[in-house]
């Protein structure tokens, strides 16, 4: 159990941790970036108590004790926030910050819990007095690290929800083998990404340019989910997949086939933009792939599972976007 001197220093790392990791060169400290490295440790103190929803609420009604305000009313820009892949990565990396220091905290996870609370409540203090960037309102920053924490939680449940469903609905009742998850879970982010832009990007692969950076962002989602989770880092990920102009091959029929059942999901949690959904189904592709690649005899051999979803991935894309410019033209 450390004493109290110690935990002042575990504090104070944690709070220059997240300094340094949300350090600009050009504009000091990126405020948002900031915000979702708290979100991610905010979502992982979650995950420490049995309901981790109502551990969340709790939080944020305390938080709002201590700040002495409310968080900012209204609805929210969608221009503030930035997208779902970044939302996702930032606050995975604040989840590890969280359970790098848990582990050498050994100690309660009230305590640890309030010493988050007391480190959010400086730094917000320290951005409403700072002139850098204008001095944002506690209320400012309190909405969005609320908006952010929901978010980021929200990819993490409904990731290990599609799992189960894919499981339970593919798996044990149509007879599926993890390859075929695999494909049609990478292939759903892949289509979902398409359709939260419109299939803008579709005439890039007829100019043979590479991937766009949207979906080279929803692809590492999936890749550092399954790393995360045990799979073999390597450069292999794209070994093999087609040329920009090979026929496009998504695997359709597979896609298809759990589409339906993930939108249900979808509707019953409120979660309803097509970008949300694509990072939701890339983690889920992420775990199944790490499932299906670990132990001494996998079912599936990593170089051959990582392209085999990459694959799944990009080629759901194009498909997407070339279908929309038959629709458009």
């Amino acid at each position: 159990m450390l004493d109290f001197m110690n935990k002042a220093d575990v504090a104070h790392r944690i709070h220059y941790a997240i300094h340094a990791m949300s350090a600009d060169d050009d504009r000091g400290i990126d405020g948002m970036k900031a915000t979702l490295l708290l979100a991610g440790l905010y979502v992982e103190c979650a995950f420490l108590f049995d309901n981790c929803e109502e551990a969340l609420q709790g939080t944020f009604v305390k938080l709002g004790d201590l700040l002495n305000c409310d968080p900012l009313d209204g609805d929210i820009d969608i221009a503030a926030m930035p997208p779902a892949s970044i939302i996702d990565f930032d606050a995975e990396m604040g989840r590890a910050l969280a359970r790098e220091f848990f582990e050498e905290w050994l100690d309660c996870e009230y305590e640890f819990h309030r010493m988050i609370l007391d480190l959010t409540q400086q730094i917000f203090n320290q951005w409403e007095d700072s002139t850098n960037g204008g001095g944002q309102h506690k209320s400012e920053s309190f909405r969005l690290l609320i908006e952010c924490t929901y978010r980021a939680m929200g990819y993490e449940l409904a990731a290990q929800e599609l799992c189960d469903v894919v499981i339970e609905k593919k798996i044990g009742v149509d007879g599926w083998n993890l390859a075929d998850s695999i494909s049609s879970l990478a292939g759903l982010a892949g289509r979902k990404l398409s359709y939260s832009h419109g299939g803008r990007d579709q005439c890039c692969w007829f100019r043979g340019s590479d991937l766009p950076d949207l979906l080279d962002q929803t692809a590492y989602v999936m890749t550092q989910e399954a790393v995360r989770l045990g799979m073999p880092t390597g450069t292999d990920w794209r070994f093999g997949l087609p040329a920009n102009d090979a026929p496009v091959n998504a695997p359709t029929l597979l896609v298809n086939s759990i589409e339906g059942v993930c939108e249900d999901f979808f509707r019953a949690i409120n979660l309803h933009d097509y970008h949300d959904h694509a990072v939701c189904a890339a983690k889920a592709a992420g775990r199944m792939l790490a499932v299906a690649c670990a132990g001494e005899r996998p079912e599936l051999e990593p170089p051959i599972g990582k392209p085999l979803a990459m694959a799944a991935l990009t080629e759901s894309y194009k498909s997407a976007c070339v279908e929309y410019a038959a629709v458009s033209y």
